[in-house]
């Protein structure tokens, strides 16, 4: 053992970290997991993703994925992707996932139609797939959207037919019986620019109406929508997140 591996790390005689049993740069505080950091995407190559990421598609197989009424998934699977089935009905994860790190990598299709799906977190809060490369609509329904409720920071949309990314991080609303104790916020980037902030949601996505909450669970499923346009989507993956209660 050389003489820097005998050396003690850290300090003893600091103080202890408010809200904490570590002392500022205390030694014995454990160290955090290594995780190895996957490969960026391109146009031409989904990326990879982290090792201590859930695989919900990996190019080949929807079997993390069930139909509206529990069945096998009725999208399409081809070329290391899968497209949504217009008028199949959406599709959601078979795994339930509370707080969360969401990456998905979609892509919409050419005229006609204009790409319109989305992500719900949950099952219950949308946020918009939509071309608004070249099309408008009203603000909070377009691309990166929390749909009904607040538009993106910033239009950071694509062309039809290339490969946008959406990172997404998730903190689930928070129930003490019938009392929201507190919303669900929601962090979001479209193709590496941010567009939501810890953004607090008013309740689960509706259509032409406010926002509210109701008891739920802190867990859901993912679910992707069919809305009649062929999207595609490849390398999808989840991380669940967990506090630092270990550090």
């Amino acid at each position: 053992m050389t003489e820097a591996a005998k050396k003690p790390i850290g300090y003893s005689d600091t103080p202890i970290i408010p809200g904490s049993k570590w002392r500022v740069h205390d030694g014995n505080r454990p160290q955090p997991p290594v995780v190895t950091p996957g490969d960026f995407p391109t146009q031409e190559k989904a990326g990879t993703p982290p090792s201590d990421a859930v695989i919900l598609f990996n190019g080949q197989s929807l079997s993390q994925w069930v139909g509206k009424e529990g069945q096998d998934a009725p999208w399409k699977v081809e070329n290391g992707y899968f497209e949504s089935v217009p008028r199949t009905g959406n599709i959601h994860t078979r795994t339930e996932f509370g707080d969360c790190q969401l990456h998905l990598e979609f892509s919409k299709p050419d005229a006609p139609g204009d790409g319109n799906s989305g992500v719900f977190m949950m099952r219950k809060y949308e946020i918009q797939i939509l071309n608004c490369y070249d099309h408008v609509t009203y603000a909070d329904g377009v691309e990166g959207g929390l749909y009904g409720q607040c538009p993106p920071l910033v239009n950071a949309c694509l062309p039809r037919q290339e490969w946008s990314t959406y990172d997404i991080i998730w903190i689930a609303p928070r129930f003490a019986g019938e009392q929201l104790m507190a919303p669900a916020y929601i962090t979001v980037f479209l193709n590496g620019v941010l567009l939501h902030h810890m953004q607090p949601l008013q309740g689960p996505t509706r259509f032409r109406a406010l926002a509210e909450y109701k008891p739920q669970s802190s867990y859901g499923a993912i679910e992707l929508q069919d809305h009649g346009d062929p999207v595609r989507f490849r390398n999808i993956w989840c991380r669940p997140l967990s506090l630092y209660s270990n550090y």
